[in-house]
C-alpha cells in the first residue's frame, strides 16, 4: 500500500514539475521561434509552431536600422560596473554589520530591508531634479551611481547572513599570526565567502541589466541608452515590432542565461548559506 501511494505520489509530482516547466519555457520559446519568423509569417493563423521558413531578416534589421550593438554596450558597461561597485560596498558594510556592535545597528538593518518596500518609480521625479542639478542625466555614470545605490541595501542584507556563518574564530586566528582586520577580511574570509559574493554581484548585474524605469527616465540619447530602454522603443502608439522586439529580447536574454549556467553552483551555495542564520 506504501509503495503504491509513494508511486503515486512520485508519478503526480513528475506530471506537475513536467507541466510547470512546459509553462515556464513555452514563452521563451515562443519569442525565440518568433525572432526567426519573416514579418509576414508572424501573424499568420492558424499559429505555426515552428517556422517553415527559417529567417535572419529580424536581427539584421536590428543591428543595421538601430544602435542595438551600442544599447547592448551600454547595458553591460553599466550593469557590469554597478555590480562589481554595489558588491564590494556591500561587502564591507555587511562584515560591519556582522561582525561589530553599536547603538545603530538595528536602525540601519531596518532601513535597509524598508528601502526594498519602497516601488523605485516613487523616486523618480526627485531623483530626476537631483541628477539634473548635478548634470548627470544623460550620462552614464549618473545611471550607475544610482543603480549603486539602489543594489547596495539588499545586497548588504543578504552578505551580512553570510558572514555571521563564519566563524569568528578564522579571523581571530589570522589576526593572531599577525594579519590585521582587513587583511584577515580579504586574505581568510573572502576566499571563504566566494560563492556569496558571487551570487550577490549576480543579483546585483541582473538587477542593473533588467531595470527600466530609472534608464528610461535618466537616458535620452541613442549613444548612452540600455538595452530596457531599446526594447520599450519597439512599442508604439499604433504599432509593436514584433519581429525586432522578440530578437532584441532573445539576445537580451543569452548574457544572463550564460551568466547563470556559469555561475549555478556559486549561487546556490551563496543563497542558502546566507539564509541559514541572519
Amino acid at each position: 500500500m506504501n509503495t503504491r501511494e509513494s508511486r503515486a505520489g512520485r508519478t503526480a509530482r513528475i506530471g506537475f514539475l513536467t507541466l510547470w516547466l512546459i509553462f515556464t519555457i513555452f514563452p521563451l520559446y515562443w519569442i525565440t521561434i518568433t525572432s526567426f519568423k519573416p514579418a509576414g509569417d508572424i501573424f499568420t493563423f492558424p499559429l505555426a509552431y515552428w517556422p517553415e521558413d527559417f529567417s535572419l531578416e529580424n536581427y539584421s534589421g536590428l543591428f543595421g536600422a538601430s544602435q542595438f550593438g551600442t544599447y547592448l554596450l551600454n547595458s553591460l558597461i553599466v550593469s557590469a560596473v554597478a555590480g562589481t561597485v554595489a558588491t564590494v560596498i556591500s561587502m564591507l558594510s555587511a562584515y560591519v554589520l556582522a561582525r561589530f556592535e553599536f547603538r545603530t545597528k538595528t536602525a540601519l538593518l531596518m532601513a535597509a530591508l524598508v528601502t526594498q518596500m519602497i516601488p523605485s518609480f516613487i523616486a523618480l521625479g526627485p531623483l530626476y531634479l537631483l541628477m539634473t542639478d548635478l548634470r548627470l542625466v544623460d550620462n552614464r555614470l549618473g545611471l550607475v551611481l544610482v543603480y549603486i545605490a539602489v543594489c547596495i541595501p539588499f545586497c548588504t542584507v543578504m552578505l551580512r547572513g553570510f558572514f555571521a556563518n563564519i566563524p569568528d574564530t578564522l579571523e581571530e586566528a589570522a589576526m593572531i599570526d599577525g594579519c590585521s582586520r582587513l587583511g584577515a577580511l580579504f586574505r581568510v574570509l573572502l576566499p571563504v565567502m566566494k560563492p556569496g559574493i558571487v551570487a550577490a554581484f549576480i543579483f546585483n548585474f541582473v538587477n542593473c541589466w533588467n531595470e527600466l524605469f530609472l534608464s528610461v527616465t535618466l537616458m535620452n540619447s541613442d549613444d548612452n541608452k540600455t538595452v530596457p530602454t531599446a526594447l520599450n522603443g519597439f512599442i508604439s502608439s499604433f504599432n509593436i515590432d514584433w519581429g525586432s522586439m522578440s530578437a532584441a529580447a532573445v539576445l537580451t536574454i543569452l548574457p544572463t542565461m550564460v551568466l547563470f549556467a556559469f555561475a549555478s553552483r556559486h549561487i546556490v551555495q551563496g543563497l542558502t548559506a546566507g539564509a541559514v542564520k541572519g
